[in-house]
């Protein structure tokens, strides 16, 4: 058993509520978001900036926009709807580090809400600029973990007129299924869709439904790049060092994983099992495998990767220091010191669902915020206070 605690050793039991009276949840638009009523003035809540441009009503070719703030990232997409799909017009991403200290702390500290409020800013002009009238803004495990998580949340309102919605770890996993499950490899076997992200790590057990998959269980656990290195502490002084940090790491996820293990054992047994992955990890572990001189969206997204191969790379930049990491391409600084925290929570993955291949996703929340959005599913009123 680890010597470390998760962060929050309670919170992936809180919140693992289900529909239908606790049996597990149907096809992921089970969680669709009922239509409010025009009437209710508390309905838009959290979906449409602050330009006095009505969020209902607008013709099919308006701009639709989702922005999604992490632990580490900070991204926004604006998109306008295309046949079944979207055309991107719009986007923007910056590492933003909002957890920054989080996991000794408890709150965000004013650095990383400095950081954070800089790069939403550039989101608002950009809103403002594409005449986005409905938008759907989410903030997840660093702002649900925060003392001050709501208090920063209504800075950001008053300060840049982006109305953030701090979504639940279950409403996270929705999000990423409905915006990457269409890169799943083929096939009829059960499959696990998961998301590392900064904060926290969702995994999502599916099967095939007609025209979306049916999410059979789900679980979320308080471990993420930033919460796990900055729990276990960036010391990297010798190779014997590194690689005992890295078993430290690797122990205290795969506890974590341990219930949701237990609970999917017996799919992971079956046949033709498939895996697809969707994270800052697993395009950066991607590029590296096809040893791309930079990062390419259009050669990662939605390549299929043995395993193997993905284990290989992790265990090699597990003993490697922070300069070497530095040093390859697709890694850079931004993400050297958090790459190995990735790597850890990856093979932990791979340990409880044993699939021959994976799937690499450049897509997830926010994708499936836009595909819900244009769908006519905003989000849902806040409760009442």
């Amino acid at each position: 058993m680890a010597d470390v605690s998760p962060p929050d050793k309670v919170r992936s039991a809180r919140n693992r509520t289900r529909s239908n009276g606790g049996k597990p949840s149907g096809k992921v638009a089970d969680f669709r978001y009922k239509r409010p009523s025009p009437s209710d003035p508390s309905a838009h809540r959290g979906t449409a900036l602050r330009t006095g441009a009505p969020a209902t009503g607008e013709p099919r070719r308006q701009a639709y926009a989702a922005l999604d703030l992490g632990t580490n990232n900070c991204r926004l997409l604006i998109a306008r709807p295309s046949g079944e799909n979207f055309t991107v017009i719009d986007a923007f991403s910056r590492v933003v580090r909002l957890g920054e200290g989080l996991a000794h702390s408890g709150r965000l500290s004013d650095e990383a809400m400095d950081r954070a409020l800089a790069a939403l800013h550039v989101c608002a002009d950009k809103l403002r600029r594409r005449n986005v009238s409905l938008a759907r803004s989410v903030a997840t495990e660093a702002c649900r973990r925060a003392a001050n998580g709501a208090d920063f949340i209504d800075r950001v309102r008053e300060e840049t007129g982006i109305a953030l919605d701090i979504i639940s770890a279950q409403e996270e996993a929705r999000l990423a299924v409905l915006g990457c499950h269409i890169l799943l490899e083929q096939g009829h076997g059960p499959a696990v869709i998961f998301d590392i992200g900064g904060g926290s790590t969702e995994l999502v057990l599916i099967e095939p439904g007609e025209r979306v998959p049916r999410i059979i269980d789900w679980a979320s656990v308080p471990w993420g790049v930033v919460s796990l290195t900055d729990t276990v502490g960036r010391a990297e002084d010798d190779a014997a060092t590194r690689l005992g940090r890295y078993r430290q790491m690797r122990m205290l996820v795969s506890d974590s994983f341990a219930p949701f293990a237990e609970r999917i054992a017996d799919a992971s047994r079956a046949e033709d099992i498939r895996l697809l992955g969707t994270s800052g990890t697993v395009t950066t572990l991607a590029s590296l495998h096809l040893e791309l001189p930079q990062y390419d969206r259009r050669a990662v997204d939605g390549l299929i990767v043995p395993a193997q191969a993905m284990r290989a790379i992790s265990e090699r930049l597990s003993v490697m220091d922070l300069d070497e990491r530095q040093t390859l391409p697709c890694i850079g600084p931004d993400r050297a010191d958090l790459v190995v925290a990735g790597c850890a929570i990856l093979e932990s993955i791979l340990d409880i669902w044993p699939a021959e291949r994976l799937g690499v996703a450049d897509r997830g929340i926010r994708e499936g915020i836009l595909r819900s959005l244009m769908a006519g599913t905003p989000a849902p009123p806040r409760p009442a206070a």
